[in-house]
């Protein structure tokens, strides 16, 4: 993870019909940031998290998605068909932004720098779907629960007003801790 980033308003990323945005757009605002997939166990999240859109948007909020393919191939298909498949079946009004890798060489520097500031805290393992990513990665990343890698698909990251990463959430945190955390930055 070389040339991570100092700041979350030096990176840039495309979005999904490939223009070039400055994460200094979201300057003053809170930012959450999801690498996502639309064939994962955790895809119905999508609908939580357009919830939490439209509950905090009004209010200086924004939620950006970053398909990612790196986990089991769970984001097939280009940029395109994912976000078609997003606003059909959920009705997606959040910001869509182009795919990327979010671990390894290849990782997006935005993912470089997120992990860098907030690294793998444990799963929630009261979630239903914890015992079996748990499992997987104990299998096939024996030392997982020591690298800041992201985990799986539908890993978070909350930035506060000032681009300051405040919070990382794994798949299996409850959207109650999220938007708990979210009006807590909203409302300082």
């Amino acid at each position: 993870m070389s040339n991570i980033p100092a700041s979350f308003y030096e990176i840039d990323a495309e979005d999904a019909r490939g223009r070039l945005h400055s994460m200094s757009e979201y300057a003053g605002k809170v930012v959450l940031i999801v690498n996502t997939a639309t064939q994962c166990g955790f895809t119905p999240q999508y609908d939580d998290l357009q919830d939490l859109y439209e509950k905090y948007e009004e209010q200086g909020f924004e939620l950006l998605e970053f398909p990612c393919d790196q986990f089991e191939h769970q984001a097939p298909g280009t940029v395109e068909e994912i976000v078609t498949f997003c606003d059909a079946k959920f009705g997606i009004t959040f910001s869509h932004y182009d795919k990327v890798d979010v671990n390894g060489e290849t990782a997006h520097p935005l993912f470089q720098f997120l992990k860098s500031k907030k690294g793998f805290e444990g799963f929630d393992m009261e979630h239903p779907l914890a015992p079996f990513i748990e499992s997987k990665l104990e299998r096939t990343h024996p030392d997982y629960k020591d690298t800041p890698d992201i985990k799986w698909n539908f890993t978070k990251f909350l930035i506060d007003q000032d681009g300051n990463v405040v919070a990382r959430f794994e798949p299996t945190a409850s959207f109650e801790e999220i938007s708990a955390r979210i009006e807590e930055l909203l409302n300082r």
